[in-house]
């Protein structure tokens, strides 16, 4: 509809809601004048709304560690809606830089951006080593950026490191992984444990009694710890299920090995399952080739390997934990507290548990789009 037509339909409910009024030369002086001017404005609200919205554009360089991500196009309606004048500088510390997880997580800080006129890094380690996280950590407070969100896969590494950054006036909060204790200011992300406890009701269902393979990449970080907890916690109540967990390791193709390795061994098994994207990919692959229906299996995330997997029967389920808002809304928070000399932005935020299964996983296969880390272009697409 064009701003003409807006405007005109503004009118006419005006004049609606006046038709009751008795006609005295008041009301019609009064209706010319609104016509006038309303209609004669719309262009310049049009104008302005397009202005506040407009295009944008980013630009891309290597910096330091990870990647600084700059962009522009929303700051200047930004700075004025918010009454701050420039742009922002955040980083993100995270603990696997490179897994196609977190694709999804880097297009929303970077959309973030665009929207509010500020910048973030992407930094850490990319096979989950603590303390080249926290060397990047306290890189980004050295170089005093307005506000970090980390991956907090460490139950204590993280409190220093967090305190310090706090005590000099940079925001803080966390995203996919929380630790008990740490002072951060928010977690952004899903209810792990409960997300566990979920899964292993859902493995109950599927496989009734039997030996099954509970997978994790890296047991005791913080990220995937809590489901796997969860999980055996409700698989306790069902005597007749035995679950044997299995380290696989950070690295997509040490998951895959050691995932062949582990089904072909254990043929007499009933189901294998996982708390982590890279070892249910690689679950819904070898299963794949084992052909339809002869084990049960599922787990978490959504790659496009385990979108095609799920939706040919070989894995059963996998759990969505919108890993976009997960990027999103941390620059969202920081940036509010920020702007708000810390009146506001910051809030703890489930990112959500959504079971996903063959039928349901349909419009993710047949779609394309930033949301799921699956193009780079904005909106969403057909596949």
């Amino acid at each position: 509809m064009s701003p003409e037509d807006l405007m005109g339909d503004a009118v006419e409910r005006l004049e609606w809601d006046e038709r009751k009024e008795e006609e005295t030369p008041p009301k019609k002086w009064r209706q010319m004048t609104r016509r006038t001017a309303l209609t004669g404005a719309a262009a310049g609200v049009a104008a302005a709304i397009l202005e506040a919205c407009g295009s944008s554009s980013s630009s891309t360089s290597a910096t330091g560690t990870g990647t600084s991500k700059a962009a522009t196009g929303g700051g200047s309606s930004a700075s004025a809606i918010f009454g701050v004048s420039g742009g922002y500088k955040f980083t993100f510390v995270n603990h696997v830089t490179t897994n196609p997880f977190f694709t999804p997580t880097q297009n929303g800080a970077a959309d973030a951006c665009k929207l509010l006129g500020c910048s973030y890094q992407w930094t850490g380690s990319d096979n989950s080593v603590v303390g080249q996280m926290v060397s990047a950590f306290n890189s980004a407070v050295s170089a005093g950026v307005d506000g970090i969100a980390i991956s907090l896969v460490s139950l204590t590494a993280f409190n220093p490191p967090v305190q310090k950054a706090l005590s000099a006036g940079i925001p803080v909060v966390a995203y996919n992984a929380d630790a008990a204790g740490n002072a951060r200011l928010a977690y952004i992300g899903q209810d792990l444990f409960v997300s566990g406890q979920e899964m292993g009701k859902r493995i109950a269902e599927l496989v009734p009694s039997g030996d099954i393979a509970l997978f994790i990449a890296t047991p005791g970080s913080l990220n995937i710890q809590p489901r796997i907890d969860g999980a055996q916690n409700t698989l306790k109540s069902h005597s007749s299920i035995t679950p044997h967990v299995v380290a696989t390791g950070a690295a997509l193709t040490q998951e895959l090995s050691t995932i062949q390795s582990y089904i072909t061994a254990h043929q007499n098994y009933k189901g294998f399952f996982a708390v982590d994207g890279g070892s249910t990919q690689s679950i819904g692959q070898v299963l794949q080739k084992q052909g339809p229906g002869k084990f049960k299996g599922g787990g978490y995330d959504l790659t496009p390997v385990t979108q095609q997997t799920l939706a040919s029967g070989a894995l059963q389920f996998t759990i969505d934990q919108q890993p976009y808002l997960q990027g999103f809304l941390p620059i969202l928070q920081l940036y509010m507290y920020k702007a708000s000399q810390s009146l506001t932005g910051i809030a703890d935020v489930n990112t959500g548990l959504k079971f996903l299964d063959k039928t349901s996983v349909a419009p993710y296969n047949s779609t394309k789009s930033r949301y799921e880390g699956t193009s780079s272009a904005a909106g969403v697409q057909k596949a």
